[in-house]
């Protein structure tokens, strides 16, 4: 009799918690067709588990097919299944970018080949789409202006920032597309040392005075007759929520603020990673981007050095140490008590202690409206990525009624 199977796909994830979480970020993108079941755990059962080489050598293959057939499919006019497929290669590609060195350039090779990737696969929607860049200190920083059509309607419009390692084309991916739907406009920019600016200005590093960044932005769109400007929201994504928050400080254009999750004090959130305060451990223990090499994997997993080396240059300062140091400038401290605008806390419900007590403080603070997301509704983690339209609808909705 012949052999039978139901397939060779496993439903299984990683022990290496931050690389389980990735797989589950990617798995969420299927929700707006980013991202398909199977080959996400195709990957998953391809990659040794803390491997960030093989993540990256996996789903760089896996992007490179689905342009090519995205392409291919274009060519021949069949643009929903083009369009669909680029969509999935942009965020692959954005996969593997993610765990690539960023000190080389194949990080910044994958990184532009998402944002191409995403470019023709948004110009074949019926969506008005515009990218623009704006001057900003000795840089250009990139935004992306979408609209449900390009008819002059004043409409609401959300001004969407992700955070460390989110991009421009997985906003629009996971939260702009909502926004459309709702019709919407919505407005996706990126500062110093996120991974949009990153790619073009690998020296660029974040900054801590957002609200510079966030003022230019509007400064730009504010004459725009299709942007409400009394309708005008922010939403900060992950770390983008210091952003955000810091930036409602001081910019009274914004007439509604979204914090998902509200952090005010980026030095305490990172350090509670880490489990102590690197910034107050003795210098003699204190390590470069340089010495990671010869740390042995024993004592500092491969995983683990591949995010530490990123954190090190994203914040412009090659030692541990002098990283968490530089984080103390990261606080939105008593700036707080100027936002006047109505503010939305989101929170999953897994996130851990830190979160949560900013996520608490921010809602004292400013009075905020606030919801906190379970795992029964598959959204306890980190910026709901297990449940990405759920979190849409809380916070659509909540816009829809200001």
């Amino acid at each position: 009799m012949s052999e039978i199977s139901r397939g060779s796909i496993q439903v299984k994830g990683f022990a290496n918690p931050e690389m389980d979480f990735q797989l589950i970020r990617q798995l969420g993108a299927t929700s707006y067709r980013a991202a398909s079941v199977g080959e996400c755990l195709n990957i998953a059962n391809k990659i040794n588990d803390g491997g960030p080489e093989d993540w990256v050598r996996e789903f760089e293959r896996l992007a490179e097919w689905q342009k090519k057939d995205g392409l291919e499919r274009l060519i021949l006019n069949h643009i929903v299944s083009g369009r669909e497929q680029l969509f999935k290669a942009c965020n692959s590609f954005r996969a593997a970018e993610y765990y690539s060195p960023c000190s080389s350039a194949h990080h910044r090779a994958l990184g532009l080949s998402s944002a191409a990737c995403f470019s023709t696969a948004v110009g074949t929607m019926d969506v008005h789409f515009e990218s623009h860049v704006i001057a900003y200190k000795n840089i250009e920083i990139p935004v992306y202006f979408i609209s449900p059509a390009n008819d002059g309607l004043k409409r609401k419009t959300l001004l969407i920032v992700s955070g460390f390692d989110g991009t421009l084309e997985e906003e629009f991916l996971m939260r702009g597309l909502a926004g459309i739907e709702r019709n919407y406009n919505v407005i996706h920019f990126a500062g110093p040392g996120q991974m949009d600016v990153f790619r073009g200005y690998p020296d660029t590093f974040f900054e801590p005075d957002f609200e510079q960044v966030v003022r230019k932005v509007i400064d730009h769109f504010e004459s725009r007759q299709e942007v409400d400007m009394d309708k005008l929201a922010l939403l900060g994504v992950s770390i983008g929520g210091y952003f955000a928050t810091r930036a409602a400080c001081y910019e009274p254009r914004i007439k509604a603020l979204v914090a998902n999750s509200p952090i005010l004090d980026v030095h305490a959130y990172l350090a509670s990673f880490v489990g102590m305060d690197p910034a107050q451990m003795p210098d003699a223990d204190d390590f470069t981007i340089a010495q990671l090499a010869d740390i042995p994997v024993t004592e500092f997993p491969v995983e683990l050095k591949a995010r530490s080396e990123e954190l090190m240059f994203r914040y412009g300062r090659h030692s541990f140490k002098k990283t968490f140091e530089y984080l103390h400038e990261f606080t939105v401290g008593v700036a707080i008590t100027n936002i006047n605008c109505p503010c939305l806390a989101l929170i999953g419900a897994s996130e851990g202690g830190e979160p949560r007590k900013q996520y608490e403080q921010f809602v004292n603070q400013t009075q905020a409206d606030c919801y906190e997301f379970s795992d029964f509704v598959g959204a306890g983690t980190h910026c709901q990525v297990g449940n990405v339209p759920f979190a849409n609808a809380i916070m659509y909705d909540w816009l829809d009624n200001l």
